[in-house]
């Protein structure tokens, strides 16, 4: 990993910040020196100002503008008599106030004044708001200076600072953005920042479970493609047989294996759309309350002409009534194929049961045969798509097993083997019982 977004930013925007103060701090101080010095001339004109005034008798044809151009301060003496002995500005009729700092109201203008008694004689200084204002309108651009600056350059800095920070997610999201379905290779995570490690770890294994399901599709539809070719060339064969038949008996024995054929192709096909239903994305109905006894005869029933036409006996033994949350068409295509495949495996005079008893926290269902069984070191291997164990020369696809087991995953169940006493296979199928309240038989 390399570093930190957090510490990226922090380190990036505190540096920033302190560079801007800095340069701020710097620039503030210059314009408030700058002031301070501009505000002392100031003073120093307008005392200069009052010097040359003092004593000086205006002229008749000067007028008050004319005055008011010697200085913005008006200054004034009175002596003890209170007489006005001297006034800057002789026009404007300012009276003394109380001592210090005043504002007062002469005209439509505002005058701040400052009083000062020495003796019995009275100094006064004046000059107006609208004089003040004017001046503070010439300072407020270089107040608004250091603003500009310290905005300016932060969304300068930060900008960077971000984009510096969010280099790896552009990185992660250009790798990407250019990889296809042939390439779900893992994201390489060592030299991003801990906070999008994390992502691109969880983003690995969602690239590894799709490049998973990928592969497992191409199989299927391999394996299917595969499992399909021959029992479509047997079905040509058999047309192809018919068509040369010289007699009737020819032709009807050929007629016979074309649609034992056309069985097994339809079987087949029906297997694979119960895997295509099973798949999580096509798989989301909501679980309901399935009486499971119910569902064990409707299946012995449905099955019960096919076992009578092999000379099995199919039977239900032992039902306990239960309910269990699930999905009534899957368990009944499990069962389905549990039945069939015992039916297949089973020789004439040989018996099918099917049972259901009441554990203490799920059913049991069992499907016990006397068939061949199952060697255990093949028990496992069963389970997988298109298995078929060397030597059967029953018909079928190999995909039975495959689907119980998909189907009692959806359930959280669990499926076994085992041998069943006396010769056969037993396959043993535990799915979890409903609460108290729902494990009524559906009404």
């Amino acid at each position: 990993m390399s570093g930190s977004i957090r510490g990226r930013l922090l380190l990036w925007q505190i540096s920033a910040l302190a560079l801007t103060a800095l340069l701020v701090s710097l620039i503030t101080y210059s314009l408030a020196w700058n002031g301070f010095n501009r505000v002392r001339d100031f003073a120093l004109e307008q005392i200069a100002y009052t010097v040359l005034r003092h004593g000086r008798v205006a002229e008749p044809e000067e007028d008050a503008a004319e005055a008011e151009d010697l200085g913005q301060f008006v200054s004034q003496v009175w002596n003890s008599r209170g007489q006005l002995v001297y006034s800057s500005r002789p026009d404007i009729d300012l009276p003394p106030q109380r001592d210090g700092l005043n504002v007062v109201s002469l005209g439509d203008d505002d005058w701040h004044t400052y009083t000062l008694r020495e003796g019995k004689r009275v100094i006064q200084v004046a000059n107006t708001t609208a004089n003040r204002n004017a001046m503070f309108a010439g300072i407020v651009p270089w107040l608004l200076l250091p603003m500009s600056l310290l905005i300016a350059g932060l969304g300068t800095l930060i900008w960077m600072a971000v984009g510096r920070a969010l280099r790896p997610l552009e990185a992660v999201r250009r790798e990407i953005g250019a990889r296809d379905a042939p390439a779900l290779h893992a994201l390489d995570t060592r030299a991003l920042p801990e906070e999008v490690a994390p992502l691109a770890g969880a983003l690995n294994e969602l690239l590894a479970r799709l490049d998973a399901a990928l592969a497992l599709q191409r199989r299927f539809i391999a394996d299917a493609a595969h499992e399909l070719r021959t029992p479509l060339t047997a079905v040509r064969l058999q047309v192809q047989i018919a068509q040369q038949a010289r007699g009737p008996e020819e032709r009807a024995a050929a007629l016979t294996q074309l649609l034992a054929g056309v069985d097994r192709v339809t079987h087949l096909v029906q297997q694979l759309l119960d895997m295509a239903r099973l798949a999580p994305e096509a798989n989301r109905a909501a679980m309901a309350p399935v009486a499971l006894d119910e569902l064990v005869k409707q299946v012995v029933a449905d099955f019960s002409s096919q076992a009578e036409a092999r000379e099995v006996d199919l039977g239900a033994g032992a039902c306990d009534r239960v309910a269990i949350p699930g999905q009534a068409e899957a368990l009944r295509v499990m069962l389905g194929n549990l039945v069939d495949n015992a039916l297949r495996y089973t020789p004439p005079g040989g018996r099918v049961d099917v049972e259901v008893t009441v554990g203490t926290d799920a059913a049991l269902l069992t499907v016990a045969d006397t068939g061949p069984g199952i060697p255990a070191e093949a028990r496992e291997r069963v389970f997988e798509r298109f298995c078929r164990l060397a030597g059967a020369d029953i018909p079928g696809s190999g995909l039975g097993l495959s689907i119980v087991r998909d189907i009692v995953a959806l359930h959280r169940g669990r499926v076994s083997l085992s041998d069943t006493p006396g010769g056969g296979l037993t396959v043993r199928v535990d799915l979890p019982l409903a609460g108290r309240g729902e494990q009524a038989t559906p009404g």
